[in-house]
């Protein structure tokens, strides 16, 4: 029974494993990053509604009497 020749799976697997390094550092290199990302500064909208001008009660209905 012929035996299986292993002698060339080193260099095959280190070809490989270099090639697919090389193919993803390619891959990777083509998309744009922006280099600093900062935060956009957003003005908060201010809407005049008629229960903040003015003081309103919020009743608790553990606070309410029992009847």
């Amino acid at each position: 029974m012929p035996q299986l020749d292993t002698s060339t799976w080193f260099m095959v697997i280190l070809s490989m494993i270099l090639t697919l390094f090389i193919m993803f550092q390619l891959k990777i290199s083509k998309h744009y990053f922006p280099m600093n990302p900062e935060p956009k500064q957003t003005l908060p909208l201010k809407s005049n509604t008629p229960w903040e001008e003015k003081w309103t009660k919020i009743y608790s209905p553990l606070s309410l009497s029992l009847q």
